[in-house]
């Protein structure tokens, strides 16, 4: 018998079976309460949170800094399978984070506020402010320019080096910014705005 963490797609769906059944047995009577849905799509945009920012790390702290220390003839290996790969995850996890960031603001009521970085909502709004401009950065900066340097696109070699180094800053500047953004979503909660 196959051991289902052999699998990511079984690791993930027997990950939501557990979630499934912790939600029967602990909240069984509040799937029509407007309190459930709130937290569901809480805990569904630090999910995806949690990937994007993960991914944005790994390219920042281990993918950027390891290449100059790969040999040449394993190079490939990353851009060819790896970075795409990552990069399709760190696309989709920015877009959901956002979309379950704006579903929960206007669950909670205050997303006009957040939006116009008003009362009582102006810390989180100062957060999805820096959170939108990141996601525009990956999928208008940042996945246009990985394209050009992972062959997607065909580019001569100048090209191809002014999208890596368009790309890398973009992604410390994502990396720069998601200190402030991760103390403003954790901030509303627990300081006075």
């Amino acid at each position: 018998m196959k051991n289902p963490l052999d699998s990511l797609n079984q690791t993930i769906i027997a990950g939501l079976v557990l979630v499934i059944i912790l939600a029967v047995l602990l909240h069984h009577g509040l799937y029509g309460e407007k309190a459930y849905w709130q937290f569901l799509f809480r805990w569904l945009h630090v999910f995806f949170g949690i990937l994007w920012i993960g991914l944005l790390y790994y390219f920042n702290f281990v993918q950027t800094p390891s290449m100059p220390k790969i040999p040449d003839e394993h190079k490939p290996a990353i851009s060819k399978v790896i970075a795409p790969t990552a990069l399709y995850y760190f696309r989709w996890a920015a877009a959901f984070t956002v979309l379950t960031g704006l579903i929960l603001g206007w669950l909670n009521g205050w997303i006009v506020q957040a939006l116009t970085v008003q009362a009582p909502a102006r810390i989180i709004g100062i957060g999805m402010w820096l959170a939108l401009i990141m996601a525009f950065n990956v999928w208008f900066i940042i996945w246009p320019n990985q394209k050009k340097v992972l062959g997607i696109v065909q580019v001569d070699a100048a090209a191809k080096a002014k999208a890596g180094r368009i790309a890398g800053l973009t992604s410390r500047t994502n990396t720069l910014l998601s200190l402030p953004m991760l103390y403003c979503m954790i901030a509303q909660t627990h300081m006075p705005s």
